[in-house]
């Protein structure tokens, strides 16, 4: 259950500015991290190749890809807001996205989110929301965003 609800356009204006809640935390596998490498053919060694990436990697082993920790933001806000009275949502896109740091593989990442900005259009509403991803133990994050979704009535 999403720690946010909003109804509507209105419940959705009404939050702009509002720190929106945390997922819960998600451990980073090697299994995932290879899983994505073979959808996206990014097999880069620091990602792929735990001996060497042990041996030779400034992380000291294996991390996940920028774009695998981007990917988890879909899932995870939706453990943040739910938006009801829509008949659909979309993934619309980024303003700004920075990898801060990077994510071992074995941390914990949570999302943390603020929604940032809202505008209403013909037949729905755009949500910005300012995404912050968390490393469990870290004091910087692994990713900022600002991400927009769209929600059509």
């Amino acid at each position: 259950m999403a720690q946010t609800t909003v109804e509507g356009v209105e419940g959705v204006l009404a939050k702009v500015g509002e720190h929106l809640g945390h997922s819960e935390w998600v451990e980073i596998t090697q299994e995932q991290v290879n899983q994505f490498a073979e959808a996206t053919h990014d097999h880069q060694w620091i990602h792929v190749d735990v001996e060497r990436a042990e041996r030779e990697s400034p992380f000291g082993g294996p991390i996940a890809h920028g774009y695998l920790t981007l990917s988890l933001v879909s899932a995870l806000a939706g453990q943040i807001i739910e938006a009801t009275g829509f008949r659909m949502g979309v993934n619309y896109g980024a303003e700004k996205i920075r990898f801060m740091s990077p994510v071992p593989v074995g941390a914990r990442i949570r999302a943390s989110a603020t929604l940032d900005e809202a505008k209403q259009f013909e037949g729905g509403v755009q949500m910005n929301l300012g995404i912050t991803m968390e490393i469990e133990g870290q004091p910087k994050p692994a990713m900022v965003a600002s991400i927009l979704f769209r929600r059509y009535l």
